[in-house]
């Protein structure tokens, strides 16, 4: 054990459909608390994380970033191998690095981008149940990506807020916003600098009503200008939604996500094809 601290980061990923969200609350399981406790294992002291954004119950990703600052000297493959050996199988650590002490996961963040996925099929999912939001619909890709295309830029997101946000404002900037077909996939990205809680989930449900053909394109637009959150969609399911990339300055090489096909991660080798 030595007397200097470390920081480290680490890349996480996750199922979050067990858990009560990212961040501790007594009496639940959260994957923060089962992160904490594989790493104070490792380290053989307490440790505590801190995390690049804090999912919601039910909510997955792929390339959460926490750091942890400790005394213990392990090998950066140790601090993987040893918390994975102490991580249940829905939770896993892809990688760890040492950075600087002035580093900070959630706020040396440049951005964050998640992505939304919805199955639309006839029929509803097994396998994928926990992992997708499904729709009976038949959902319109072209109208959905025309529809989100209002929301670029910096604008006050009122309309698209849970009534329980703490955030003292609701400006935000989206940085670019794509909804594609991948197969029976419907797959909504999204790259903004922060927030406001449910805005993503709020911003999904509102599309799929586009893409349903029950709304026009230009509703989104009417939905932003009014600040009205009465006056937006669905909170969609948490089950579709993923935290896929947290972007840092390049200068620290903080590792990407391993794959840009979605249904890569959702569905593992199949293809959308076979879904």
């Amino acid at each position: 054990m030595s007397s200097a601290t470390r920081r480290l980061a680490v890349g996480i990923e996750y199922d979050g459909t067990r858990y009560a969200g990212w961040q501790h609350q007594p009496g639940l399981a959260t994957i923060q608390d089962s992160i904490q406790k594989a790493l104070s294992a490792v380290a053989d002291q307490p440790v505590t994380v801190a995390a690049a954004g804090r999912t919601d119950a039910g909510v997955h990703a792929c390339a959460q970033v926490a750091h942890f600052d400790t005394r213990a000297e392990r090998p950066v493959r140790g601090w993987v191998l040893g918390a994975n050996s102490h991580l249940p199988p829905d939770i896993a650590i892809n990688w760890a690095m040492e950075v600087e002490h002035s580093f900070h996961a959630r706020y040396t963040a440049q951005g964050r981008s998640y992505r939304y996925c919805m199955l639309r099929r006839a029929t509803r999912p097994a396998i994928l149940r926990d992992r997708v939001c499904w729709t009976r619909a038949t959902l319109h890709v072209e109208a959905m990506h025309e529809a989100a295309q209002s929301l670029v830029g910096e604008h006050d997101f009122s309309s698209f807020r849970a009534v329980e946000c703490q955030s003292t404002t609701t400006l935000r900037h989206v940085d670019s916003i794509t909804v594609r077909g991948e197969g029976p996939l419907v797959v909504m990205e999204i790259s903004a600098n922060s927030y406001l809680h449910h805005m993503v989930r709020n911003i999904a449900g509102t599309l799929m009503q586009v893409g349903a053909g029950e709304q026009p394109a230009a509703w989104v637009a009417e939905i932003l200008a009014a600040r009205d959150r009465s006056r937006a969609g669905i909170t969609a399911p948490a089950s579709g939604l993923y935290l896929w990339r947290i972007r840092y300055p390049p200068s620290l090489q903080i590792p990407e996500p391993v794959s840009s096909r979605p249904w890569a991660m959702i569905a593992g080798q199949t293809g959308a094809e076979n879904l």
